[in-house]
């Protein structure tokens, strides 16, 4: 599975931190991030991750044009709601394309672990059937 991380700058050390005890699983997937987050999760984990630009220079908006094009099969996005003001516009478009393409999206530690977890138990190979029938039409 495709999977993208994004954290806000607050919530970088949070982001970090879940990768690397959910390492093992994560390892097991393709990962892309914007630029500082995949610096930060790679170093602490030694995990590959293709990297975009930072979000701030349009690396929010190369992972909404995977997510456009089906390309992404979870979303892990650590947001900080206290300076939502900041964000909103890159977050907004990024929620409304993963909904748009039934894309599981986490937004804070609490979902993202009920979605590593059943990303682990195969309750998201869902995914894998929209991505064959998407890739079959021509």
């Amino acid at each position: 599975m495709n999977i993208a991380i994004i954290a806000h700058d607050s919530k970088k050390e949070l982001m970090v931190q879940f990768c690397i005890a959910y390492c093992g699983i994560l390892s097991r997937h393709n990962l892309c991030a914007t630029a500082t987050t995949g610096r930060l999760v790679s170093d602490a984990t030694g995990l590959k991750i293709q990297t975009y630009l930072s979000g701030y220079q349009g690396g929010d908006q190369q992972i909404c044009a995977r997510i456009a094009c089906n390309e992404i099969d979870l979303l892990l996005l650590f947001r900080d709601p206290m300076n939502a003001k900041e964000y909103e516009q890159n977050q907004n478009n990024l929620l409304r394309l993963c909904d748009v393409h039934n894309i599981p999206v986490a937004t804070n530690l609490a979902t993202a672990e009920v979605l590593i977890h059943g990303l682990e138990n195969g309750d998201l190979d869902w995914r894998n059937i929209v991505n064959s029938t998407t890739n079959n039409i021509v």
